[in-house]
């Protein structure tokens, strides 16, 4: 049941000019200026118990930029990788969303909503037909503002394409997954197609307000995007577990596999924490 403050916090993102303020804060993230770059720096992690532990760099003296800091690196085999080769993990640190089967073309959004994967997919089947996924299977990764913020391959797999689609740019968390219908098929997304040895996988990568950029290791158009764009890939390999993006601010990840022997992993369920690199889906034969 959501509140009137949560319908007002709605409200308040319909009014504001997301993109407007999301490259503001882009500008800001990406400065050099130490007047801005360390107190900025300083109170984020303050504010959010960043932990460094983990990351490569030992002190927050060590970022040129709060980019810099927020897609910081870990130390080597800080995620090492959960089964064989057949397991498909999380790309991500976070909380896994929702999970589930994709039925009439459709995935849970929340509790009593869903959403069109072909919506989500960009509407265009020849760059990735959403019937190829029916009866597959589909997780929800978000990434909170204190998480590791690089996206991994859930599963080896060769890049196809990619699929740029412009969007809003509503703030993804419990709250706007409820009130507002279609939320990650609405905000800016890049979908990336991958060919696995299961079949075509789908990693979308979703856009969220003050999120100042969707960047990848691949050449392709720059976040915020302002018109549809596919770009073809000269089938690049990844290996499972390999670096392929990363987010200038929270977001989310939903992953899509085709119809295959898979299943969740054991204990998953909507609100688990996740790592990269955890299993999120294990074969079943």
């Amino acid at each position: 049941m959501t509140s009137a403050s949560d319908r007002a916090f709605v409200a308040l993102q319909r009014m504001l000019p997301q993109h407007a303020l999301s490259r503001l804060v882009g500008m800001l993230a990406q400065t050099r200026a130490p007047w801005i770059r360390t107190p900025f720096i300083r109170l984020f992690a303050r504010a959010y118990d960043v932990d460094l532990t983990e990351a490569a760099a030992a002190s927050l003296d060590e970022f040129a930029t709060f980019n810099d800091f927020f897609t910081r690196a870990l130390k080597p085999d800080a995620r090492p990788l959960s089964g064989d080769g057949r397991t498909v993990v999380s790309p991500a640190d976070g909380v896994l969303s929702q999970a589930g089967t994709i039925s009439a073309g459709r995935l849970l959004q929340a509790k009593g909503h869903t959403y069109a994967l072909e919506t989500l997919l960009g509407g265009d089947r020849d760059f990735l037909d959403a019937h190829s996924f029916e009866g597959g299977h589909f997780a929800t990764v978000y990434l909170a503002p204190r998480d590791y913020h690089r996206v991994h391959l859930p599963l080896a797999g060769r890049l196809i394409a990619t699929r740029a689609v412009p969007g809003a740019l509503y703030s993804v968390n419990a709250v706007t997954e409820t009130l507002i219908e279609g939320l990650f098929a609405r905000n800016e997304r890049l979908v990336c197609h991958f060919e696995t040895e299961l079949g075509a996988m789908a990693v979308v990568l979703v856009g969220a307000m003050i999120v100042a950029g969707i960047q990848t290791v691949w050449p392709g158009p720059a976040s915020p995007y302002r018109r549809v764009e596919t770009t073809c890939h000269p089938a690049l390999p990844f290996e499972r577990g390999a670096e392929i993006g990363r987010f200038l601010l929270a977001s989310t990840v939903v992953v899509c596999l085709p119809p295959a022997a898979v299943t969740l992993a054991s204990g998953l369920r909507a609100g688990s924490p996740l790592k990269m690199g955890q299993a999120l889906f294990r074969p079943t034969r």
